[in-house]
């Protein structure tokens, strides 16, 4: 059941905090373990993110493992169909109760010392424990995580925040999710940044770069199209795409970005998901997923090469500005109401997630 005991954000026209006044995140925010603990608990742990594509999780005992805030995780399809997620920490001492994902799983194995669980978290077997006394294996059961089905996706999360129907609200009429849900998973990448987690999000969120970062691009995206929506805890960029390429067929890109760190970008007859891992102050990982309509996975290979570089143009870039950001000298500088406001929608919602964790 969604929790809404977390306070709520202010709708993103909140006038005490007028676009045309914005100014970025304080860089105390961007470095440092503390900020790292603090976003990890309060802001990442808390927030539904994208962590798996259904197709993953088809048969019974089909599983994978991620990380959500700094906990890792198990997501896996019981006997009945139901997609289940534990925290994957064995009740004994902590042990992984999978290494990697897989397929068709009877039970779940600790790997340390052997304890057994159901598909649905129960404790069946514990090796060596007869004389424990008063050890109750019937009442032994893995931690559970909440977990959502939208658009082909898995979402989760390990800790209570805004209901998932808040969050997701509207975005069924800018992307059709039982359409999304035909596209199929083609492949997976992932990108190592050496950059704080919230920088990375940060260049997500305008395209006011572009120019400047991405010639290519510009090539094909119409920057001076740009036109940002925003909603209660996501926001939207979309811009036309003028001509037909081997990457990307002509229509319309939409930009979703997903607070706290999920972004859906869905172009003609296809998607591409990311999701943003903090695993460090100053380091994090991008885990793409591509996604095909019916017809279109030739494009996969020109799409991947493309994305490819786009996406070393952006780690030099943002690995630049971690270092400005932990350099000391540099003091928050005015935001472009033309072009990021979805920079200053994404920065009160941290806003509000530091006031309420003071």
């Amino acid at each position: 059941m969604d929790d809404l005991s977390a306070p709520p954000s202010p709708h993103p026209v909140d006038p005490t905090r007028p676009l045309g006044q914005a100014r970025a995140l304080d860089p105390s925010r961007y470095v440092g373990a503390d900020a790292l603990t603090f976003d990890q608990r309060e802001i990442l742990a808390r927030g539904w993110q994208v962590v798996a594509p259904a197709s993953a999780l088809a048969g019974p005992g089909d599983h994978v493992v991620r990380e959500i805030g700094g906990v890792p995780v198990l997501l896996v399809r019981n006997r009945q169909g139901v997609i289940n997620g534990f925290l994957n920490i064995c009740r004994h001492r902590a042990g992984p109760l999978a290494l990697c994902d897989g397929k068709g799983a009877k039970r779940l194995r600790c790997a340390y010392h052997g304890w057994a669980y159901d598909l649905d978290g129960q404790l069946r077997s514990a090796p060596e424990m007869q004389r424990a006394e008063g050890f109750d294996v019937a009442g032994t059961r893995l931690e559970r995580i909440e977990v959502r089905l939208w658009g082909g996706l898995v979402f989760a999360r390990t800790r209570p925040g805004a209901a998932f129907s808040a969050v997701m609200d509207g975005l069924d009429a800018i992307a059709d999710p039982a359409s999304l849900a035909g596209q199929v998973h083609h492949h997976s990448r992932i990108y190592d940044v050496a950059c704080n987690w919230k920088v990375y999000v940060d260049n997500y969120l305008e395209g006011y770069h572009l120019p400047f970062v991405h010639p290519d691009l510009t090539q094909v995206v119409s920057y001076p199209d740009y036109k940002t929506e925003l909603a209660r805890y996501w926001s939207l960029q979309r811009s036309p795409i003028g001509a037909e390429t081997d990457a990307y067929a002509a229509g319309e890109a939409l930009y979703v970005f997903i607070y706290p760190n999920t972004m859906l970008n869905i172009l003609p007859g296809r998607m591409q998901t990311n999701r943003v891992v903090a695993n460090g102050p100053d380091h994090c990982r991008v885990e793409f997923d591509f996604y095909y309509a019916n017809g279109e996975a030739g494009r996969a290979e020109a799409d991947d090469a493309f994305s490819d570089r786009v996406q070393e143009e952006d780690r030099l870039i943002c690995e630049h500005v971690q270092k400005g950001l932990a350099s000391g000298a540099y003091q928050p500088g005015r935001l472009s109401p033309d072009q990021e406001a979805g920079v200053w929608h994404w920065h009160n919602l941290l806003r509000d997630a530091y006031a309420a964790g003071v």
